[in-house]
């Protein structure tokens, strides 16, 4: 059975985890077609991968098993889940990272504990569930095998806190930066539905005690190494340079607070 499993982690590329993730899942389904979304999510990064997870899955189809794995708890007492929300399923720690992703669906998820070892490799290494249990259970999934065979039901699966911008003092918005991309862009927990009433050429934007007036619709609208803010494409204000490195130029961190003044 051809099934599309995808993977999300702060593996990277360097170490082999990836390989040996995708070399279990092939052992168990051959016919499985793997893609991978990411694997340089900032190590032990929760909230970045539950922000990138969550602007990537939809893209694919509905029958899609989605593996994502940022786990700093790995060993511990934290549980790991699968979920079901129609015809999508999710394989993951219980530690928040399918928090934006499955509060985004309708209706709410079914969630089961993975203690069921039967669908686990024989050996389960304390440090290293992404290919002992995460990578087997993703592929048992694929091959038809149901959400209720792998664990026991559970509704207090683990949530983050809400990561959204807020209003302050009527005419400002304060957000933080939760990802930097790999051209050095800065996207931010503000999304495009707060700035719908702003007139985009008067708004300021400001972080590290620099400011940005207005808001452009492109990096060319701006001239090589100018920094600009913009609607990223995943519909969230982002801070870029054109043809440059905005988190470089301006120093810019995951977490740093974000003010729009309208």
């Amino acid at each position: 059975m051809s099934r599309i499993i995808t993977l999300t982690t702060d593996f990277g590329l360097s170490d082999g985890f990836v390989g040996m993730m995708k070399g279990v899942i092939l052992g168990i389904n051959p016919n499985a077609t793997i893609v991978d979304l990411t694997h340089d999510i900032a190590p032990q990064n929760i909230e970045q991968g539950a922000f990138l997870f969550a602007n990537a899955f939809r893209y694919f189809p509905a029958n899609t098993i989605h593996v994502v794995i940022v786990d700093p708890g790995v060993g511990s007492a934290r549980r790991p889940i699968a979920a079901q929300v129609g015809e999508t399923r999710f394989v993951a720690p219980d530690n928040g990272v399918l928090t934006m992703a499955m509060e985004s669906l309708k209706p709410l998820p079914c969630v089961v504990h993975l203690n069921r070892a039967t669908y686990w490799l024989g050996r389960v290494s304390q440090t290293f569930h992404g290919r002992d249990i995460f990578a087997p259970v993703a592929a048992h999934l694929s091959l038809g095998v149901p959400l209720e065979s792998l664990g026991d039901p559970v509704n207090d699966w683990v949530r983050l806190p809400p990561s959204v911008a807020v209003w302050r003092a009527g005419n400002e918005i304060v957000g933080r930066i939760v990802h930097i991309d790999r051209f050095g862009n800065a996207i931010t927990n503000i999304g495009e539905e707060m700035l719908t009433a702003i007139d985009r050429a008067r708004v300021e934007t400001s972080v590290r005690g620099k400011t940005l007036q207005g808001l452009q619709s492109t990096y060319a609208m701006v001239e090589r190494g100018e920094v600009l803010a913009l609607i990223s494409s995943s519909g969230h204000l982002e801070i870029a340079m054109r043809e440059g490195n905005a988190a470089q130029a301006w120093g810019l961190c995951l977490g740093d607070e974000v003010l729009v003044r309208a």
